[in-house]
């Protein structure tokens, strides 16, 4: 059997990065996992940092900024991320807002908390249906 090349730019994987299997167990829409892979190209390895202007993420994934902006509270209400504001000073002394610092919560902890929320509202299920299995037998009695 002939052997052949790999088309161009296969040879090696060098600009690759993984994303963790379990982002997609989060039930999220397909641009708020764009947002978070964009963030993940971006995020210092060390730190899991980083501060991508909302305009430049709706720019690079086609999207618009108050698109990204809703897919960044998604991202953090589900405990993916979490910003913070920043502030830079310009050349002329003057302060203003910065871009959002993002950082990025290791995949385990995310998962753990996960699962740790939907013991808790299995827990509040049994209670409540608990308590109102008490309250119907007290009515008929």
């Amino acid at each position: 059997m002939r052997r052949t090349k790999p088309p161009v730019g296969w040879e090696r994987a060098k600009n690759c990065f993984p994303v963790p299997n379990e982002l997609l167990d989060f039930d999220l829409p397909a641009g708020a996992i764009a947002v978070y892979i964009y963030l993940l190209r971006h995020a210092n390895r060390k730190t899991n940092q980083c501060h991508p202007s909302e305009a430049t993420i709706a720019k690079k994934l086609h999207l618009s900024r108050n698109t990204v902006a809703k897919h960044v509270r998604l991202l953090e209400e589900r405990g993916l991320i979490v910003t913070e504001h920043t502030e830079i000073i310009t050349r002329r002394g003057i302060k203003r807002n910065g871009s959002l610092l993002y950082t990025l919560i290791p995949m385990p902890e995310v998962v753990e908390r996960y699962y740790e929320q939907q013991f808790t509202a299995l827990d509040s299920t049994a209670e409540r249906r608990r308590i109102q299995a008490k309250l119907s037998a007290r009515q008929s009695a």
